[in-house]
């Protein structure tokens, strides 16, 4: 079997994943610049395409989150955009490769399908962690219960006897 290496590090896409309404998404520009096409032309191939871009698959910040944006990340990374960005999700980043149609578009595409497998597979093993060990807790916490009993009552002050201060 023939070792591929990697077209795009994947640290390198998984600093490009934010968060927005709940929801991971990747910014045109970021995704412009992974498939080395200018954000306008990406731009253009959507919206010729916007049919292929439902609302689960794509969209268009608002002013409020935009500004949230170039405030998180600093104004001189966005240049001079006039409009807010779009933000595709996992479903929008998988269409892309369809619309732009290039062979680099295509194995950009896999790396980031592949990014957000990994990234979702973390979360679901993180979820899992964290059920365990609250089952751990509820059950170190009922059979040891008196132990920390016993602990906490070390904890509280003794009482020392009161000295009459004067004559």
């Amino acid at each position: 079997m023939k070792i591929q290496h990697a077209l795009i590090p994947a640290e390198r896409i998984e600093k490009s994943i934010i968060l927005i309404r709940q929801h991971k998404v990747m910014l045109d520009r970021d995704l412009a610049a992974l498939f080395g096409v200018a954000t306008r032309d990406l731009n253009k191939a959507v919206t010729r395409n916007l049919d292929r871009f439902p609302g689960d698959f794509m969209v268009q910040l608002t002013k409020d989150e935009f500004a949230n944006l170039k405030f998180h990340f600093g104004t001189s990374r966005w240049g001079g955009a006039r409009k807010p960005p779009r933000a595709f999700t996992e479903q929008g980043v998988a269409m892309l490769s369809g619309v732009l149609r290039s062979k680099r578009a295509v194995q950009v595409n896999i790396e980031i399908m592949r990014t957000f497998v990994r990234l979702r597979e973390m979360l679901a093993s993180h979820v899992e962690l964290a059920r365990k060990l609250a089952a751990l807790e509820k059950k170190v916490d009922y059979q040891y219960r008196a132990v920390f009993e016993a602990i906490r009552q070390l904890m509280v002050p003794l009482e020392k006897p009161k000295r009459r201060l004067g004559f």
